[in-house]
């Protein structure tokens, strides 16, 4: 699988991740002709290398002339579908475009219909995100990482005024992502960078397992204390067959009423959760407690910590990163007497190495026919593992 990460370290911009993807290999010419096929006119593209605190980085430039006219999303996707964009990078394109829609149409107050984009709807803006598109698919990018993204701080100058950094729509578009600011009083993080990764990105966090074939530095427009780049790491996931890296949350709980564990297990696994347990310990002043551990992938760290702070009374959650030892896992359907029944059928190396019938399915399937659970679970087992020998 190939992957691009982006490592926000200094914000990250509709251009900056154009200029990072031309800069790692993301054929500029070849943009410019499919770019050119957007039925709008009156500007010019350029892609220059610039050093920014020493470091080179390209420079992506869309130079408008003229004065800009406001536009709806119906027109923007207009002009998207007329275009000559392969298919995937307009559908993208397209989705990114309603995102940002829904966000202002929130913050303003007015259905996504009535909203007309100012900075959003400039020729410079749908440059940016329909070419951060179609390089993404030129590149055959099969899945996008980010890191926490620096915000900045401070006030910017916007079409509706002087507004706090980072901007509503920028906010509103990061809700759920991982993200900081270093202290630098500027606009770090744009609308049209923050909803490409919040688009794009299947997780936010540290640099994933991959091998890393090329690395390109996309240049912002300001001179700051830091280099003002964007980089992305371009490259094929390298997680070793058989292991994967799961996060672990964990909380001491010692005063909750144990009739909720329930519902906070069927809350937890709703939103994602791989695995929830408890074990009993004994905390501070010999008092017994639960000890409350999920699973997860790093993308729900977010929504599973907030299910824990609603629903129980702990103050604090533990986070660790842990690599596990996982076996290949299928479903199948196996014909018994008793009908059919779902079969998890664990495998390693093409080898397997036990067979677990569906407990739910068994369960009703014996409430229906009037037998022991363990007829039809044994049943189940043993027809699977014949069809498995053979």
């Amino acid at each position: 699988m190939k992957i691009a990460y982006f490592d926000c370290f200094s914000g990250v911009s509709g251009d900056m991740v154009l200029g990072a993807l031309i800069d790692a290999g993301a054929d500029f010419e070849a943009l410019k002709k499919i770019l050119s096929t957007i039925p709008v006119s009156g500007y010019v593209l350029s892609a220059e290398k610039v050093l920014k605190n020493g470091i080179a980085g390209t420079r992506f430039t869309v130079t408008a002339s003229g004065s800009e006219k406001e536009r709806h999303l119906s027109d923007i996707l207009t002009l998207i579908g007329a275009s000559s964009l392969p298919e995937r990078a307009k559908q993208w394109a397209g989705d990114i475009f309603r995102l940002i829609g829904g966000v202002e149409a929130e913050i303003h107050g007015k259905s996504i219909e009535e909203i007309h984009f100012h900075e959003i709807g400039a020729v410079d803006s749908i440059i940016d995100i329909a070419g951060a598109c179609a390089a993404l698919d030129m590149m055959g990018i099969d899945a996008v990482h980010c890191s926490r993204i620096n915000v900045g701080g401070g006030i910017v100058k916007t079409g509706h005024g002087m507004l706090p950094v980072p901007a509503p729509a920028t906010a509103k578009l990061l809700a759920g992502s991982p993200v900081y600011s270093s202290g630098l009083e500027a606009e770090l993080a744009t609308p049209t960078g923050a909803a490409i990764m919040k688009y794009f990105s299947k997780s936010f966090g540290p640099l994933p397992d991959m091998t890393v074939r090329n690395v390109g530095y996309g240049a912002g427009m300001m001179d700051l204390p830091v280099p003002n780049l964007l980089r992305v790491y371009i490259g094929e996931d390298s997680a070793r067959e058989g292991y994967d890296t799961v996060l672990s949350l964990e909380t001491n709980i010692d005063d909750m009423n144990p009739e909720f564990y329930q519902h906070v297990f069927d809350r937890l696994f709703e939103a994602g959760a791989l695995d929830v347990f408890t074990a009993p310990i004994i905390m501070k002043k010999g008092r017994p407690g639960t000890l409350l551990t999920v699973l997860a992938r790093e993308e729900r760290r977010e929504a599973l910590a907030e299910i824990i702070f609603a629903e129980t009374t702990t103050a604090g959650i533990r986070a660790a990163r842990l690599e596990r030892t996982v076996l290949d896992r299928e479903m199948r359907r196996v014909t018994t007497r008793f009908g059919e029944i779902t079969v998890k059928v664990l495998s390693r190396g093409g080898r397997v190495v036990s067979v677990s019938p569906e407990y739910e399915e068994c369960r009703r399937i014996a409430k229906e026919r009037q037998v022991p659970l363990k007829e039809v679970y044994d049943e189940a087992k043993k027809t699977a593992a014949a069809l498995m020998a053979e």
